[in-house]
């Protein structure tokens, strides 16, 4: 029976101004101004709980498209195992699995799954809509390793390859100012910029430490808002998840502001910004998507939306 607190007649009627919309030059500052007014005493409400009613396996990144989300998701079929040591430069193997790209309905409704990666590159990442198509990348599930970049229609749902990368890349976003594709690495230690071709025009390493970057969205004017997750320790062999979201300047990789987001699935206790995040506005609110929990666990995978009044 679905949870909710919000009704979807509600959802359909508001004005939703989203990230990823085919008018994002124009939408997008209002969510850019409406995160920067968030900090880190911003009350956040959880509004709705969809239960995704398919197998969603382990959810890695949205897009906002209209009236449709896409979600991409890697199905594991053989866990990758640690080696005792490394072995030609990877510290496990590679597993075996199966790259998913969801398109849902607003309701959660499965509409289409589109098949994403070849061989050991299964685990599709954050993904990004830059008004024509998605771009989005499928790794190997293991660092250091490699990665491919495709854009999707998501009008025809056709696959179309972009580049290779000798990395395993965990999110892609596209600048619309400069038409550049900018990636993170695993764990969002590296960031990487390339031709919308493959050629890689910069390398950094991460300068912070805050947060793993897992679902990136253009966010306007050469930004992303990026969404993740760090596991820290605590007391009695005990660990945290520390969850955040982080504005970022795509030219400087300078973070321009960042909040933690200390709120978490009431199924699992997961940080709600674990994997997949979308931020849009209303008239009146800044929601937030989050999709925190893997299909095998109690209660499978949730949209759980957020919001919090505009400032």
């Amino acid at each position: 029976m679905r949870r909710r607190l919000l009704t979807v007649a509600a959802l359909a009627g508001v004005l939703l101004t989203g990230l990823t919309t085919a008018q994002a030059s124009g939408r997008d500052s209002d969510v850019t101004r409406a995160f920067q007014a968030a900090d880190r005493s911003t009350a956040w409400s959880l509004v709705e709980r969809v239960p995704l009613k398919f197998p969603t396996y382990h959810p890695q990144g949205f897009a906002l498209v209209g009236d449709l989300i896409f979600l991409s998701s890697v199905e594991v079929l053989e866990a990758p195992v640690k080696y005792p040591v490394p072995v030609d430069g990877y510290d496990r193997t590679p597993g075996k699995g199966i790259g998913h790209l969801f398109v849902l309905d607003r309701q959660g409704n499965l509409k289409k799954d589109i098949r994403l990666g070849e061989g050991t590159a299964y685990h599709p990442g954050g993904l990004d809509f830059d008004g024509k198509d998605l771009w989005v990348p499928a790794a190997e599930y293991r660092p250091n390793s490699r990665a491919i970049v495709y854009t999707v229609d998501p009008k025809t749902y056709r696959v179309t390859e972009r580049f290779r990368v000798k990395d395993h890349v965990g999110g892609v976003v596209r600048d619309r100012t400069t038409g550049q594709v900018h990636g993170v690495s695993w764990g969002s230690r590296t960031l990487y910029d390339w031709t919308p071709a493959g050629k890689q025009l910069e390398k950094v390493a991460n300068e912070s430490h805050l947060l793993d970057y897992q679902d990136c969205d253009y966010a306007a004017r050469g930004k992303q808002l990026c969404g993740g997750v760090t596991t820290l320790p605590g007391p009695n062999n005990t660990t945290y998840d520390l969850g955040g979201l982080a504005l970022l300047d795509l030219h400087t990789n300078r973070i321009l502001h960042e909040i933690p987001f200390p709120y978490f699935s009431p199924t699992t206790n997961h940080n709600a910004t674990r994997n997949p995040v979308a931020l849009e506005t209303t008239p009146t609110k800044l929601r937030l998507y989050t999709a925190p929990d893997d299909g095998e666990n109690l209660g499978g995978t949730e949209l759980q939306i957020y919001e919090t009044p505009l400032k």
